[in-house]
């Protein structure tokens, strides 16, 4: 009896874990379905291509407003209402009669991951039992490891044969199977407060939480200068077929694990330790880009190293979000994390593209590194004092009680 009641206490946090899979699936989905898209609506790719634009822009942008929107809600029902315009708008991707109707359904899914990604990390803390709060956020990392390991080529595959609407209305199909196990799995937790506009100044004079968007925004952009373009770089740099350069972008997705069983096991013990690892190995990896690519096997090592120290990074700092922020915003606290994060990805992709056209595919690694050491500085320099600080004035404040 004692170990079904122990299983229905992680119900929740498996429910979260497909949840996680599904947007992660579809945040990405189109970049696999871009010429279809373009060649069914009769625009250009480049044309196409705005659809993961304007997302990546709507979720940096609308982060913040719509959490401060929605955070006196209570959380299951703010959680099926997400996963509710989810659904809709993915049905509304399916039938979507042009261009700018597809566009407005991918605004909705964008403003559904938006509040998602606010929300899911402090649900994986809150739901799991006591003392699991790391493996709580390893297991939703794990989701979205798996969503670009299964869920994207699984997704292309769908669309190739079936059409891309196909591949739309699955994800909605799927969805919905999530919404009910949620539903009926998922307990009534309370908000911890409602947020307004006038305690943003409290939440941006956090030095240590400040620091902790300050290393999201140069972690992102050093990864995604390097990762934006590694699809060329494998074929033309490190010359793999173009089997060859698919099998590495599944082993560097699934290299996610790693890193997220890396959290669950050393994080605790060590979080600042963790911490600098996460950052200066990612940096070293593109560093060694153009070296590594002279062997596939190197190159093989190095994108495994580099996507789970990646994962890594991304967990230990949205605990670090969730532990430094005030109790009544550690949503709040995520938007911030989540909108600065997609700030940085369309950075690094940016500043991956002026080094790709004015100087060399080649060289993506070393701009990528130099905004990855400059992270690591950052981290030893700054954030470290900071958050040094801000525990031992906590510890000093407990004592005195």
């Amino acid at each position: 009896m004692q170990s079904g009641k122990s299983f229905t206490r992680w119900l929740p946090l498996i429910g979260l874990t497909f949840a996680v899979f599904v947007f992660n699936t579809s945040e990405f989905m189109p970049i696999g379905l871009l010429t279809d898209i373009a060649s069914d609506l009769h625009i250009s790719d480049a044309r196409a291509g705005l659809l993961i634009s304007v997302y990546a822009w709507v979720v940096a942008i609308m982060s913040l407003p719509l959490m401060i929107m929605v955070s006196k809600m209570e959380l299951k029902r703010l959680l099926l209402s997400v996963v509710g315009l989810f659904v809709v708008s993915h049905v509304a991707s399916a039938f979507a009669e042009g261009y700018y109707t597809l566009m407005l359904s991918r605004i909705g899914v964008a403003c559904a991951h938006s509040i998602f990604w606010s929300i899911a990390p402090p649900l994986a803390v809150r739901t799991v039992p006591d003392g699991k709060r790391a493996l709580g956020l390893s297991t939703i990392a794990t989701g979205s490891s798996v969503a670009m390991v299964v869920g994207l080529p699984l997704g292309r595959v769908v669309g190739l044969y079936i059409g891309w609407r196909m591949t739309f209305f699955s994800i909605a199909v799927i969805s919905a199977v999530i919404f009910v196990f949620l539903l009926a799995v998922f307990p009534q937790l309370q908000s911890r407060g409602r947020f307004s506009v006038g305690k943003l100044p409290v939440l941006l004079g956090n030095r240590v939480l400040v620091g902790v968007f300050i290393m999201a925004v140069l972690f992102a952009t050093a990864h995604y200068t390097g990762y934006s373009y590694i699809e060329p770089f494998l074929g033309k740099v490190a010359g793999m077929s173009p089997d060859a350069v698919t099998a590495t972008l599944v082993v560097f997705g699934a290299s996610g694990m790693l890193g997220s069983i890396a959290f669950s096991k050393y994080y605790m013990k060590n979080r600042r330790r963790f911490a600098f690892i996460t950052t200066i190995t990612p940096a070293l990896c593109l560093l060694v880009m153009q070296a590594a690519a002279m062997s596939v096997v190197a190159m093989v090592i190095v994108c495994i190293i580099w996507g789970a120290m990646a994962t890594a990074f991304n967990i230990a700092f949205q605990d670090n979000t969730i532990r430094f922020a005030p109790e009544d915003a550690t949503s709040i606290g995520m938007s911030i994390f989540s909108g600065i994060f997609n700030l940085g990805i369309g950075s690094g992709a940016y500043i991956g593209g002026l080094v790709v056209t004015h100087f060399s595919l080649s060289h993506i690694g070393y701009a990528g590194a130099a905004i990855g050491l400059a992270a690591t500085a950052y981290c030893v320099s700054r954030f470290f004092p900071n958050m040094r600080r801000r525990e031992e004035a906590t510890s000093q404040n407990a004592g005195s009680l």
